[in-house]
């Protein structure tokens, strides 16, 4: 409640006596604005040395906590810093026109600040990171790496990659976010503005993800749909699409199963889904599947409606995409307990192999496999975080979440090798033999067939593929949400109140861009853009991203905008991580990858040596906006190269914090 001013209280701040030149070393008080002098030190004040304003000296300098003088604003939370581009500074002989403008322009962006929707729950932001985490690569890619790698021993590699690297990156997006409250293009201007060409990597990087990963849901949905029915058509040899080679081991007859044998499953995926019979490679894709657009369509309509109003309209979907996985995967992994051989398959699973801790390509693996699964450099955690209240504990959300993204893909491993066993039992094989397949094939194929086989298996035929669906649901959600919320935030004049509009043209480019999946070779393109444009790029920015922060931005700065938030300052495990351990580990990774390119194959097709240049084509594609950009920024700025330089390497726009009734700017 604003209270009548008293004798002893101070001017107001839009008088002339404060718009007045700063003495060198003094925090400046212009039009109800706090600025940071840039000559004066940074002091940090002991919690004991705190002064807080009273009600008789609202108008006074008080210090706080960062050393940043913060000044009771006649406007609540009416602080800006330096827009970008131009200073309201105004001398003493500043004209009262000025000075006006300069303080409709800190309203205008004060405004926009207070408009920034926030969570409606805690638990809404917990369940969208959760949801964004765990996706489909738990369920298939996880437990199939686990045992490639030595099983059990695997996890000692994985856990240590997770300590080191993944966590610490998590933790440190999620700590960006919700401190400068922007997303992925404009928060450089608080950080490191030469590096901004990384949000418009990330924006690209997005698209690219959202052009093939929906379609593999758009193939769960196919499933989904084709499982209402008495028998599942995955599991008999007498429908149009079978050939003679298809072989269905588990009916009455006695059949032998022989090398050129196919199940019914992997040709309802192939020939009947897909239809990779009627492509010849990504030279010749064939045309358009009908049914799969159909699907495909369905699926960008429920994420248009689940985003298109914001975080709070998404932040309430997640509580069933997010949640009905792991209800669906308790009740497989009873049911697969249950099943005959199943104790097989778990063996095979965790049996720990610890020759395979010398490879060096188990510890790439382990590396790639937790940053992947937890999913930092695609924007959404600066995103999801920047609608955090200041205050909110985002380092016990990073613990949390980062935990249950792991024991989820552990459990999964579980869910998916009881079955496996069970194949391996009715086939009278060995499980290595059953567990070839990988990838989606190892759920359209292995999975399906198990569940085809079971007791009231279209039961659990719908509501596994149900779990599919939700699993990438949160993924999609999340991935457009980087995108949205970094662009509405970069150009707030011409978006910020038309986020429908915007949500709708997006995923109308991401339709677009998904028809090279829906064609017959599609499957193709897919494996292209999974292993190529999404993974070395992201490697890549997730590192500039930490050198940026940890190097150029620096450590101290970094941790101290923490203390603000919570309180307390990161403890030297997690300066070492951010400064030398994390970027190490991301340039292990990347020179690991970049050095071996994968040799695709899927089915019967191997790729040609032109489709790695392609897709290494895709995959710089994004990356190269982070080179363009500092060359652009570096010649637009005026001064010298190392004035250049330096203005390029600081921040160039304020971070309000807030604290209590008080605002201020931080630089």
């Amino acid at each position: 409640m604003e209270k009548k001013a008293t004798s002893n209280e101070t001017e107001p701040l839009t008088s002339k006596k404060d718009v007045s030149d700063c003495n060198e070393g003094e925090d400046c008080k212009e039009n109800g604005l706090l600025v940071r002098n840039p000559k004066s030190a940074l002091r940090l004040v002991e919690d004991g040395n705190k002064v807080h304003p009273s009600q008789g000296d609202k108008g006074e300098a008080a210090q706080i906590s960062n050393g940043y003088s913060g000044v009771q604003s006649s406007v609540p939370g009416n602080g800006m810093g330096e827009a970008e581009g131009a200073q309201c500074t105004a001398p003493a002989a500043t004209t009262t026109s000025s000075s006006t403008a300069c303080g409709a322009e800190g309203q205008q962006q004060l405004m926009e600040l207070e408009d920034r929707e926030t969570w409606s729950k805690k638990i809404d932001f917990l369940l969208s990171v959760i949801g964004y985490a765990v996706d489909l690569g738990n369920v298939w890619r996880f437990p199939y790496i686990c045992y490639q790698n030595g099983g059990g021993a695997f996890l000692i590699p994985y856990a240590i990659m997770a300590i080191f690297g993944g966590i610490p990156l998590f933790y440190m997006e999620l700590a960006l976010g919700q401190y400068h409250r922007n997303g992925c293009i404009s928060i450089w201007r608080k950080i490191c503005p030469i590096f901004k060409g990384i949000g418009f990597a990330i924006c690209i990087i997005d698209l690219y993800v959202a052009s093939y990963y929906n379609t593999i849901m758009a193939w769960a949905f196919y499933y989904l749909i084709s499982s209402f029915t008495a028998e599942l058509p995955w599991t008999t040899c007498t429908n149009a699409w079978n050939t003679g080679n298809c072989t269905n081991y588990f009916s009455k007859d006695n059949v032998s199963w022989s090398l050129h044998s196919i199940s019914p499953a992997e040709e309802f995926y192939t020939r009947q889904v897909l239809q990779v019979h009627r492509s010849n490679g990504l030279d010749d894709l064939g045309g358009i599947s009908w049914q799969l657009t159909l699907c495909l369509l369905l699926i960008f309509t429920i994420v248009y409606f689940s985003i298109w109003k914001g975080v709070k309209t998404s932040g309430k979907v997640v509580w069933v995409t997010a949640t009905f996985p792991y209800i669906i995967l308790f009740i497989l992994l009873v049911r697969g307990a249950t099943l005959p051989g199943a104790w097989r398959g778990v063996l095979y699973y965790l049996k720990p192999d610890w020759q395979k801790l010398l490879a060096t390509e188990v510890w790439v693996d382990a590396a790639a496999q937790i940053f992947f699964s937890l999913g930092p450099g695609f924007g959404v955690l600066l995103a999801y975080a920047s609608y955090n209240k200041f205050h909110n504990n985002c380092y016990q959300d990073a613990l949390v979440t980062s935990t249950v993204n792991s024991m989820t893909s552990f459990v999964s491993g579980f869910v998916i090798f009881t079955v496996l066993g069970y194949m391996a039992e009715m086939r009278n094989e060995d499980v290595s033999e059953v567990a070839k397949d990988t990838g989606p094939s190892l759920l359209f194929i292995t999975y399906a067939e198990a569940i085809a086989n079971m007791p009231a298996s279209t039961f659990f035929a719908i509501i596994f593929f149900l779990m599919l669906l939700t699993l990438g649901l949160d993924s999609t959600f999340a991935g457009l949400e980087g995108v949205i919320t970094g662009v509405l935030d970069e150009f707030p004049h011409v978006w910020s109140k038309r986020r429908e509009l915007f949500v709708l043209i997006l995923i109308i480019i991401c339709f677009l861009g998904s028809l090279a999946t829906l064609t017959f070779g599609g499957a193709f393109v897919v494996k292209l853009f999974e292993e190529y444009a999404t993974g070395p790029a992201v490697l890549t920015v997730v590192f500039l991203e930490a050198v940026a922060v940890s190097w150029f931005y620096g450590i101290t700065q970094f941790c101290s905008d923490v203390k603000e938030m919570l309180g307390f300052t990161p403890g030297w495990y997690w300066r070492v991580c951010w400064v030398a351990i994390s970027p190490i580990f991301l340039l292990f990774v990347t020179c690991s990858f970049l050095s071996n390119p994968p040799e695709l194959r899927l089915f019967d097709y191997d790729y040609p040596y032109w489709t790695t240049v392609v897709g290494y084509c895709i995959g710089t594609s994004s990356v190269i906006c982070i080179p363009i950009y500092m060359v652009y920024r570096l010649l637009s700025t005026p001064g010298t190269l190392k004035e250049r330089i330096l203005k390029s390497i600081s921040p160039e726009t304020a971070t309000e914090i807030p604290f209590g009734d008080i605002r201020m700017d931080v630089v």
